[in-house]
């Protein structure tokens, strides 16, 4: 096993005397590749049209192209974070960034549908390395320092990790009217170069590999030893089978599902009896904070995505608004957001946010019900802002729970999970609006999806009330 630096021991890591112990140089990068994911999630949907008119295929196959992404960074997220744990964070997110810059030149270039397949995937692979490096460098270097719970650190990790996910869409909008469809992959090479500049500028080096770990034959073997390759492969397994069996949920095909569970179970099984489990679930069995905070950021998103796709698929088709306008009425979630964040975050709370942000939940899936083709532009920018709430609300009283019940070595891996939670909520978000939305968002679909959306809030707000074992909040 390799050795990773710890913060203190590399180039700029010890905070002088009296300075910062987070500077806002170290903290810059991990933000921006923390960031690439989210907006990624969201950047392709105004620009599936054109991407389904230039290669003739089917809206059903454009689609696939958000589900790639998905996928691969659900697999990848807790991956990324034993890679940073065997082979340093610094280094884990330099090669992700540089992934993401591949990806992008083959997208922008792709003469074939397929071509964009791979280009999707290397970006749900490249992306998904900036968020967990990101947390595992945090807390090693809060522990280094002694600064307990990094709040306002968290709070802007928050706004990277799920807040930018709203700018996703009028950056796509702008992107697709001032060139193409092919700006939405371009755009990740100068944003993959910028974030390698500043992590080999800002991120103190990790640990030099010894001579033993330079050996591509042991490079191997550690990568073989770290990732539990089989156990990844039926994760993902069960993830594309349970994706395809959603997708077609109106007329349901049964032994699909039951690819799903036998894969789930398979991995549980394997993941109990392997010496380094991919998932480790005998921690999590016994973790069970933890597991409820994953529950809750998995139950939150899926709300939160039915407004992020279903509610914009409304103002195009029901609203019939342009895609830059209703891009546009969305972009006021990020502010709020952040906002919120902000304030939450300086103050380590978490039970009180996650109260907030339920109920919040609740009030706008049934402000949804009173939403048609006359509401006001102005009544639909509130409604946005209501939801923004709920991401800074939900995502640092999440993370902040996250850091207070995992410890140090395990903070990478618990990370990229918490990230898997959010991207199974948005699969399950494509399921309802695949449901809801047959053929074109309407009002009544709408409604439908206003029913949903209150009642995951009700039932967030539950699993809140009655867990005693959320604290008020973290120091």
């Amino acid at each position: 096993m390799t050795r990773t630096i710890e913060p203190g021991t590399g180039t700029g890591a010890t905070p002088a005397p009296g300075g910062k112990p987070f500077p806002a140089r170290f903290v810059a990068p991990l933000l921006w590749g923390a960031a690439l994911n989210p907006i990624n999630t969201s950047i392709l949907a105004t620009a599936l049209v054109a991407i389904a008119t230039a290669f003739g295929v089917g809206s059903g196959q454009a689609a696939s192209l958000v589900a790639a992404v998905y996928v691969t960074s659900a697999v990848a997220q807790p991956a990324m974070g034993k890679l940073a744990l065997a082979f340093g964070p610094r280094r884990v997110f330099v090669a992700g960034l540089a992934i993401v810059v591949v990806a992008g030149v083959i997208g922008a270039t792709a003469q074939s549908f397929g071509w964009l397949i791979v280009s999707r995937v290397l970006i749900g692979l490249g992306t998904a390395a900036g968020y967990p490096t990101a947390m595992t460098l945090i807390r090693r270097r809060a522990d280094k320092v002694g600064s307990g719970i990094p709040g306002a650190v968290l709070g802007s990790m928050s706004v990277a990790g799920q807040v930018t996910a709203a700018l996703g869409l009028p950056i796509g909008g702008v992107l697709v009217g001032v060139w193409d469809w092919r700006a939405v992959f371009a755009i990740n090479i100068p944003l993959g170069l910028v974030g390698i500049v500043l992590a080999l500028l800002w991120i103190p080096r990790d640990e030099p590999l010894d001579a033993a770990a330079r050996d591509f034959r042991e490079i191997v073997h550690s990568l073989v030893r770290t990732l539990d390759p089989l156990g990844m492969v039926l994760f993902a397994g069960a993830i594309v089978a349970l994706i395809v069996f959603l997708q077609a949920v109106r007329e349901p095909v049964w032994w699909v599902l039951g690819i799903a569970v036998v894969s789930a179970a398979a991995m549980v099984w394997w993941e109990r009896r392997a010496s380094h489990p991919f998932i480790d679930v005998r921690m999590l069995a016994a973790n069970g904070p933890l597991v409820r905070t994953y529950t809750r950021q998995f139950a939150t998103q899926i709300a939160m995505y039915l407004v992020l796709y279903g509610y914009v698929q409304w103002l195009e088709q029901g609203r019939g608004l342009s895609a830059s306008v209703a891009g546009l009425i969305m972009l006021p979630m990020t502010g709020v957001g952040a906002i919120v964040s902000a304030f939450i975050a300086k103050r380590a709370l978490v039970r009180g946010p996650l109260i907030g942000s339920a109920a919040v939940v609740v009030a706008g899936g049934l402000s949804l019900l009173f939403v048609d083709g006359s509401t006001s532009i102005v009544a639909l920018v509130l409604l946005s802002l209501g939801f923004g709430a709920v991401t800074g609300l939900t995502g640092v009283a999440n993370q902040s729970a996250l850091y207070e019940q995992t410890d140090a070595s395990r903070i990478g891996v618990a990370s990229g999970l918490l990230r898997t939670s959010t991207n199974l909520g948005a699969i399950g978000a494509a399921a309802v609006l695949g449901f809801v939305f047959p053929a074109d968002a309407t009002d009544a679909g709408l409604h439908q999806v206003a029913w949903v959306i209150a009642a995951i809030g009700a039932a967030v707000l539950a699993l809140v009330l009655f867990d005693r074992r959320i604290p008020r909040k973290v120091r």
